[in-house]
């Protein structure tokens, strides 16, 4: 585990960082549920678990699989600076 430098507006509480998970949890259950509502079919419900499924395998590939396996030199703070640092690579 990593010793990141510690800010004052970090969040430090437990079970308010569970309550924030959950809080996330509910609204995406809930922006699902709105969202599906209108057009239910097995294909609709199928579509948007693959693209849930997707957007977090390659939010987990960004942040983890790169920094452990690629490129340990550099610590990504946001999928903004991840993109910067790869694009400035690509630059000669």
């Amino acid at each position: 585990m990593r010793n990141y430098p510690e800010r004052s507006s970090d969040l430090q509480s437990k079970p308010m960082i569970i309550l924030k998970g959950g809080l996330f949890l509910l609204l995406g259950c809930l922006s699902a549920g709105l969202l599906l509502s209108s057009i239910i079919s097995f294909r609709n419900v199928f579509l948007l678990g693959l693209t849930i499924w997707s957007f977090c395998r390659a939010y987990y590939f960004a942040f983890y699989v790169i920094e452990h396996y690629v490129d340990d030199s550099f610590r990504y703070s946001g999928l903004i600076d991840f993109a910067k640092h790869w694009i400035g690579r690509l630059k000669p």
